[in-house]
């Protein structure tokens, strides 16, 4: 082991090798004069990019988009999930849609628990018990109907063409639909696996039910909550034994909430609120890096790396103890992104070694806290699933949206609803099942976030907008269950501390923590002689995300917006790791 005095000198030299990323990655973003789409598919970014050629706005853009991913990316593109969605205008007005999941009147909190008490494997997962109210069309329609300029049916358009059109499957996609689980169910093997004849590279996948879904929405929106549309989908859950019924659909509401706010090195960060923990899990982190001078220890030093960390241990700690949805429980968000308790934080961590996860106490400066915290032990609560989808729109005055959008699972339950050609969502998994059983991410969290009629589920996505002299210079986001979070901070460090453009900070390695277990995770792009440092230092160093038997070498999907501060241009940088694609005009 070397002496802490010649670690700290290595430290202080040593430099991450950001090694060789994918030779397919552009180290420059798509530039555009006027506005921008981020997103996972190229088919979606250019619908939205359409809507705002055609007069509509970034919100107008937006909607088009989510409706579109619906049909071009139905793993994590969806009406039959939900999601989040941030506005802020040009005028500096901001607004925060929360269109998650809720769980049906009839959940209880032991529902996937067996005779003896034990969670029963996949329960909550797959099938129809796994399935919420979803909230994704009521959002869309909302954010439409208010914040918009177009007519909800000329944004929905784009989207009922592709779905009675169809779209050309790219290798990738047509092997998705070989997903095991979607054959368990009649109507997802008709729709996706056209009965086992299964979908090549190259062929049209055309999609009638869900294109008269899409118009059925376009001409009665209210339908799918209150009208046939809503007695067909509860007749389709009855049938199959799910527990949604038609007055779970009529009583679902869209949330306006309050964004959270924060400041980093000048910026102002915007983001969720819970049921997202996302947002004020980002600015208790940036908070508590604020007390030191990343950049000058180089750019993704091993110092830097050691320090940002230390940060997401600590706030992925409170995260575990205090998140839940805000309609059941009163969340400390005004305490956990308070300066002074960032401060208190920093004088925990020690600059030459890992803290142990299991050794952190938090600072007893608030009393809230403290009082929060004995009354609701952590639990551990089910994985969050990686399947996510995020994108980001500008347009040409100035208006953002960042959208971060889910059906949880890779196609959700993996039921189609008989008729109407839609997945639905797995969204009670993001409920704890049970206090203190280990899950695969091994997230820990307080029984806030149990099970509940009407209760939404707690969240990581992290939609967040920054901004600089009360102008928008940032729109981020990315899926990835608890590492959302950390991809947000690690890009909008690689701008801020580091001086990348918008896509080489979407590109650069991403390394992650998150209290428990107590793991450090990093790409496999990252320098072999940076992860020896981290271990110097007593950090448990695995190189990619295992599940089970396999590892992934890289994570998340950040899809990304910057504005060129000389020039003004919206800048897309959409990630290499899932070829996603940014248009603009």
């Amino acid at each position: 082991m070397r002496s802490p005095h010649k670690l700290l000198i290595l430290l202080a030299i040593a430099i991450l090798a950001l090694g060789a990323i994918p030779a397919a990655a552009s180290v420059q973003p798509v530039h555009a004069a006027h506005a921008i789409v981020v997103s996972v598919h190229n088919l979606a970014s250019q619908v939205g990019v359409d809507i705002m050629q055609a007069g509509g706005n970034a919100v107008d853009a937006a909607v088009a988009t989510g409706f579109a991913l619906a049909v071009v990316h139905p793993p994590a593109g969806n009406i039959g999930g939900g999601g989040f969605m941030l506005i802020r205008m040009a005028d500096g007005k901001t607004h925060f849609l929360d269109y998650r999941e809720m769980a049906p009147a009839a959940a209880t909190r032991d529902m996937y628990l067996d005779a003896q008490g034990n969670v029963i494997p996949g329960a909550s997962e797959i099938g129809y018990k796994a399935i919420g109210v979803p909230g994704s069309v009521a959002g869309m329609v909302y954010a439409e109907q208010k914040y918009g300029r177009l007519t909800l049916k000329q944004v929905m358009a784009p989207a009922i063409q592709l779905a009675h059109e169809g779209y050309s499957l790219t290798w990738q996609e047509a092997n998705d639909m070989h997903d095991r689980h979607l054959a368990e169910f009649p109507e997802s093997r008709c729709v996706f696996q056209r009965n086992g004849d299964y979908y090549k590279q190259g062929e049209i996948f055309r999609q009638p039910d869900l294109a008269r879904t899409l118009q059925r929405i376009a001409d009665k929106p209210d339908d799918f909550y209150h009208g046939a549309l809503a007695r067909e989908l509860a007749e389709a859950m009855q049938k199959g034994g799910g527990l949604m019924t038609a007055a779970d659909l009529a009583h679902y509401q869209v949330k306006e909430r309050e964004p959270v706010h924060g400041t980093y090195r000048g910026y102002e960060v915007i983001s969720a609120p819970p049921p997202s923990s996302g947002g004020a899990v980002l600015i208790e982190m940036l908070n508590i890096l604020e007390g030191y001078d990343l950049g000058k220890m180089g750019e993704r030093s091993a110092q830097s790396i050691h320090y940002t960390i230390e940060a997401f241990r600590r706030a992925f700690f409170d995260r575990a103890e205090f998140m839940g949805d805000p309609d059941f429980a009163k969340i400390p968000v005004a305490q956990l992104i308070d300066k002074k308790y960032a401060a208190a934080w920093q004088e925990t961590i020690d600059p030459e070694h890992a803290t142990p996860s299991k050794d952190l106490k938090r600072p007893a400066i608030f009393s809230e806290l403290e009082q929060y915290a004995a009354a609701h032990p952590p639990a551990q609560p089910p994985p969050e699933s990686n399947h996510t989808t995020h994108y980001s729109v500008m347009d040409a005055d100035g208006n953002a949206v960042a959208v971060t959008t889910t059906i949880n699972d890779w196609f959700g339950s993996r039921v189609t609803a008989e008729g109407l050609g839609f997945l639905l969502n797995d969204e009670m998994d993001d409920f704890s099942s049970k206090p203190g059983v280990p899950n695969s991410d091994g997230l820990i969290q307080s029984s806030t976030n149990a099970i509940g009629p009407g209760k939404r589920p707690l969240s990581s996505m992290t939609p967040t907008i920054v901004v600089r002299d009360g102008k928008t210079v940032m729109v981020l986001g990315s899926p990835g269950s608890s590492k959302i979070i950390t991809t947000v901070a690690n890009v909008l460090m690689g701008v801020v501390d580091y001086g990348m453009n918008i896509q080489e900070a979407v590109d650069a390695p991403r390394f992650h923590n998150q209290w428990m277990p107590d793991l450090v995770n990093v790409e496999k792009w990252f320098s072999l002689d940076t992860v020896n440092l981290l271990q110097h230092m007593g950090y448990n160093v695995q190189v990619g995300l295992r599940y089970g038997a396999n590892t992934s070498s890289y994570w998340s999907d950040a899809e990304c917006i910057a504005v060129d501060a000389k020039t003004g241009d919206r800048l897309g940088a959409s990630d290499v790791r899932d070829g996603g694609k940014a248009v603009g005009y």
